[in-house]
């Protein structure tokens, strides 16, 4: 929930607050939080009050209006409205020169969704996540910072005008791949193939919208279309129970088949 007139963005979730006070107490302007919970934040209250900060005891009730969420678990910290850093060609050559990973969703609409693969992302140490500048892409909300149980303390979050043209630029740099039901290809097949070439170019994995997937302008620009698995088997035939696994769920799989799965096969 952001506060407009005060240009703020309310963080809540106890997990979420304790590593915005390790990694960024500074960005905290203000600090509300119930009796219950209070003597967690004891350390913080004094640094807020050497540097001038506000911080107070509130009811439940107070805190869930500042927040707009029953599921502040007792502390709300208000900080300014993260930067969402526009995406250019320095910042993907540095990604190539130095191998790292990267995230690129289209439109994911949830907030929940884009928190959970905020976590996700942060736990196998994906630290690039990209987000068009489209309304039906979520951005960072009180929601997804919550849900992402301190993630965003350990992710950039870029923006782009155009996911095409970011895959199109990338060409033979990175290695886009994004996900589709009607892909031939498993993440574990992909995954092994490519490390048994010895394929060293970064990845550009490509999560795609809760309802539709990813568009297919995207999907007509990505270097691979992998898919998760699926289904159950019964007397040697499988079975699908449903179509597919929500994007979140999806993405901690096809993390952990990169980051982890190199010597499964």
């Amino acid at each position: 929930m952001k506060n407009k007139r005060n240009n703020e963005l309310a963080v809540c979730g106890f997990a979420a607050v304790k590593k915005l006070e390790k990694n960024h107490p500074e960005k905290i302007k203000r600090l509300y939080f119930t009796s219950d919970v209070a003597p967690k934040f004891g350390g913080l209250c004094r640094k807020l009050a050497k540097d001038h900060g506000i911080y107070n005891q509130k009811h439940a009730e107070d805190l869930e209006k500042l927040c707009g969420s029953v599921h502040h678990q007792g502390v709300v910290a208000m900080i300014e409205p993260p930067e969402i850093i526009p995406l250019d060609s320095d910042i993907t050559e540095n990604w190539i020169e130095n191998g790292e990973n990267a995230v690129l969703l289209d439109r994911i609409g949830n907030a929940n969704n884009f928190g959970a693969i905020v976590r996700s992302a942060a736990f196998f140490g994906i630290k690039n996540i990209i987000i068009p500048l489209d309304e039906a892409q979520s951005s960072i909300t009180t929601s997804s910072y919550r849900v992402a149980e301190g993630g965003m303390e350990y992710v950039n979050v870029y923006s782009v005008q155009s996911p095409e043209r970011l895959l199109k630029a990338v060409k033979g740099k990175m290695i886009s791949i994004g996900t589709s039901l009607e892909a031939r290809k498993t993440i574990s097949e992909f995954n092994y193939r490519r490390i048994k070439k010895s394929e060293k170019k970064p990845l550009l994995i490509i999560l795609g919208n809760e309802e539709n997937g990813i568009s297919d302008e995207v999907k007509n620009n990505c270097d691979e279309l992998i898919i998760i698995p699926w289904g159950n088997y019964e007397n040697g035939q499988k079975e699908s129970l449903v179509d597919s696994l929500n994007v979140a769920q999806a993405s901690s799989i096809i993390f952990y088949e990169i980051v982890c799965c190199p010597e499964r096969f």
